[in-house]
């Protein structure tokens, strides 16, 4: 099995090694196409301003909020005040997917099916080494776990920079340490200062720094979301730095291993972890995942086909599993045509 050394740009097999506390693990998948803390800002053929991102988000929550009537695209530009074409545009460039697909999928009945779907996926995918043939592009995501010492400081010591930044799916506070990005979550209604407030309790010691350069990062994530990344990019991997018990940086690990388009439950999640009676304490760790999207807890779902919930809202999982279904199918329906 070939090894890899972190921060390594030559494209390997994937591997998961473990040094004393330090895990690193390369996977392919369509999901993601993210640089380092230290690469520039990408640009997208789509507008790069923040007002994009807020009307793609705007129209989102719209198309959620109005499933059951599942609006037209003229519906929805007239329900945004905004232009249609405008809106399919930006829509597609940042979604990844159209707005009439994306609303196919808003359903509890879809998510039931996917789960049917994909009951043996992650068995396999980590029985393969995390590594899966079809996917679209190449990504290698380092991780790194905090040691026990570490974790015992609470921070103490760490510079973590901050900034906040905007998505398809909304607004979003990203924090990095030197050693690689160490949180990433939604924030919503209750403004920036909770977000910030949530940082802090995850790192209660830590000093805290507004950082311009840390936005990059969510742009990065979701052009990869987006498939805007070429494949073949020759980005620097994206090291996460785990703040967490064995347990859930194993948990969080696995979930690295679940496909775009794929749902998995929390009992499949528990078997796959080697933990079969400890379901309540994987779906305790999946709660506690600081990074959202990027590791990705969105994709797990209770055995009987209820979403189950959400840290960043139920409404957001929705809308994030949508949108990965769509993409999906869209990608799969052209290869069978072929």
């Amino acid at each position: 099995m070939t090894r890899a050394v972190a921060g390594s740009q030559k494209r390997v097999e994937p591997a998961c090694r473990q040094t004393d506390n330090r895990r690193m693990t390369l996977i392919n998948s369509p999901r993601l196409a993210v640089s380092s803390i230290t690469d520039p800002p990408s640009r997208s053929t789509a507008p790069s301003a923040d007002s994009a991102y807020v009307l793609v988000e705007s129209a989102i929550r719209y198309l959620q909020q109005h499933r059951l009537q599942q609006p037209s695209a003229a519906d929805l530009a007239a329900a945004l005040g905004c232009d249609a074409a405008q809106l399919q545009r930006q829509f597609c460039a940042l979604a990844g997917v159209s707005p009439k697909r994306f609303v196919q999928y808003l359903t509890k009945e879809h998510a039931r099916t996917l789960l049917a779907q994909s009951t043996d996926v992650l068995s396999a995918t980590l029985a393969a080494g995390l590594s899966s043939p079809g996917r679209l592009h190449d990504l290698m995501v380092t991780t790194e776990a905090m040691t026990p010492g570490e974790i015992g400081r609470f921070g103490a010591g760490v510079q973590l920079r901050y900034a906040f930044a905007e998505s398809p799916f909304g607004r979003m506070l990203a924090g990095a340490t030197s050693r690689g990005l160490a949180f990433l979550g939604f924030v919503d209604a209750d403004g920036d200062e909770a977000g910030l407030e949530e940082l802090r309790r995850r790192w209660p010691r830590a000093v805290l720094k507004p950082a311009d350069d840390v936005a990059a990062l969510v742009e990065r994530a979701f052009a990869g979301l987006a498939g805007v990344v070429a494949s073949g990019s020759s980005a620097r991997p994206l090291h996460l730095f785990l703040s967490g018990t064995n347990f859930q940086i194993k948990v969080w690990e696995a979930l690295l291993a679940v496909p775009e388009g794929v749902l998995v439950s929390y009992s499949a999640l528990a078997r796959a972890v080697g933990r079969p009676d400890a379901v309540r304490a994987v779906a305790s760790a999946v709660g506690r995942n600081p990074l959202s999207v990027l590791i990705p807890c969105h994709r797990v779902i209770r055995d009987s086909g209820d979403l189950g919930g959400y840290h960043w809202g139920l409404p957001r999982k929705i809308a994030l599993i949508a949108c990965e279904s769509a993409r999906r199918d869209a990608c799969v329906a052209p290869a069978a045509l072929a």
